[in-house]
């Protein structure tokens, strides 16, 4: 799959833009795979891409438990970790929703990181979005997956970003695969980061019914664009007996698939 090159408007990466690849916690302690997907995908759109190794958390878990002192310091710390480059991109929505919708009110009354923090909202994009609105990526040759799908609009990337059509378009490229949608793809799966600590019965609840629907379309893979939904829903899907493979949509547009699907082993 190396020698797999996108479609579309794209440049050559030694002259392309410089993008800053914010890896995420949970790309980074749960599923590595999920960024060189990323850096591959980048580097197909013509982008030079580098990850900061300063980079930490966005800082999301202090924020939406009202720890705003520690999501601010958090927040500056990003902010240094990415300066300098043209792009910084995340294969999520919600920590690039974070980054790009959260930060600058966060800072808003700190005369000098609240210009830094616009200047890196301005700059920041989900990953799919960034392909197909930024860099023009109109799908991805050579690449195949034999199977069904259905896919998950993540809550941040679908509301805050508005990712919907871009994942849809390029995955309708991907030779062999089948996208059946998903009833109620809209709806949250319940993971909400501290929600499903704070309330796991109705976190349950919310997913149980995600698990359903995801089964009853049939697909023999479910497809998002965020590890903590992801990681919800296979962890569901597996408590109940469902075989379904989970996987995050960059590493089938990426066609790295070496990995096994989220939640199984390899000797699954």
């Amino acid at each position: 799959m190396d020698d797999a090159i996108p479609a579309g408007d794209v440049t050559d990466g030694e002259s392309g833009p410089r993008v800053g690849l914010f890896v995420t916690c949970l790309v980074d302690l749960f599923r590595p795979i999920v960024g060189f997907s990323a850096v591959r995908l980048l580097e197909w759109a013509g982008c030079r891409v580098e990850v900061p190794g300063s980079q930490t958390c966005c800082g999301q878990p202090a924020y939406n438990s009202g720890d705003r002192a520690d999501a601010a310091d958090i927040a500056r710390q990003v902010i240094a970790a990415f300066d300098g480059f043209d792009y910084v991109v995340a294969p999520s929505g919600s920590c690039a929703g974070m980054l790009r919708e959260h930060y600058p009110a966060l800072l808003a009354h700190d005369a000098d990181w609240a210009p830094r923090a616009h200047h890196l909202a301005r700059r920041t994009h989900e990953l799919i979005s960034f392909l197909v609105d930024v860099r023009g990526m109109g799908g991805v040759d050579g690449i195949r997956y034999d199977g069904t799908v259905t896919y998950h609009d993540s809550c941040s990337g679908l509301r805050e970003l508005g990712v919907k059509a871009q994942p849809r378009q390029l995955l309708d490229t991907v030779g062999g695969l089948e996208l059946r949608e998903l009833p109620g793809a809209e709806i949250c799966c319940g993971f909400g980061g501290t929600f499903c600590v704070k309330y796991p019965d109705i976190s349950n609840k919310m997913v149980g019914d995600k698990a359903r629907d995801i089964v009853a379309t049939g697909a023999d893979t479910m497809l998002a664009g965020d590890m903590g939904c992801l990681l919800n829903m296979a962890g569901k899907l597996s408590r109940d007996g469902a075989e379904v493979r989970v996987r995050h949509v960059a590493e089938v547009l990426a066609g790295m698939l070496d990995e096994p699907p989220i939640g199984q082993s390899r000797r699954s």
